[in-house]
């Protein structure tokens, strides 16, 4: 990709050394699951930091989400915690694809290491994202497990192309250290919750003035 320019009081702090989650999403809303998971990641996975990349738009999903800072707003509100930062650097750097965040990302940290996030329910699909490949060739992945997503995130492409290079739940502590391509599946107390429910029972209207 081109120079990657942006203001640093604009993106999130890590030092050197850190290790840090990215858990990429459109949080339309973000609710008690997205920080639920969070909180696991951080502990199951050894990770110093993590941050949510509040994304313009999931590219996969043809309805488009509330206002960026909308959305920011409530995942603050949702998850306020010394180790998780919310950001909206995609929207900043003009991007909106997880393999350009992550080449992104690497040049303006070249000191710290990342480790990509997701739900169970996001493997099953991962082999739609645009170079998926690249992704997992790059980062570790940590899978955390949602309801109803467990058997065909097992079963998914991805999971059966990598298989060789799964991590054991019990050593998911070793993730954050590994080279990818590296993942790891864990299993994390339930708790069935979506953003897409929240919308459709109208608990989230979006401030378009």
């Amino acid at each position: 990709m081109g120079v990657v320019f942006v203001l640093r009081h604009d993106i999130p702090y890590a030092a050197a050394g850190q290790v840090v989650g990215l858990l990429g999403g459109s949080f339309d809303p973000a609710h008690a699951g997205h920080a639920h998971i969070t909180r696991e990641a951080l502990k199951r996975f050894g990770l110093d930091q993590v941050w949510w990349l509040v994304s313009p738009g999931n590219p996969l999903k043809a309805r488009g989400p509330a206002p960026m800072a909308q959305r920011i707003s409530k995942a603050r509100a949702v998850m306020d915690h010394p180790r998780v930062q919310i950001t909206g650097i995609e929207a900043r750097l003009g991007i909106r694809y997880t393999a350009q965040t992550l080449r992104a990302l690497r040049l303006l940290y070249p000191q710290v290491r990342f480790v990509w996030l997701m739900g169970a329910d996001n493997l099953a699909q991962f082999h739609l994202w645009q170079d998926w490949r690249e992704i997992a060739d790059s980062v570790p992945m940590g899978i955390l497990a949602r309801p109803g997503q467990r058997i065909s995130a097992r079963m998914s492409r991805a999971s059966t192309l990598y298989a060789a290079h799964r991590i054991g739940g019990r050593f998911s502590q070793k993730l954050a250290q590994a080279d990818a391509p590296a993942w790891c599946f864990v299993n994390v107390p339930m708790m069935d919750v979506s953003s897409s429910a929240i919308r459709a029972v109208g608990e989230w209207s979006t401030q378009t003035g």
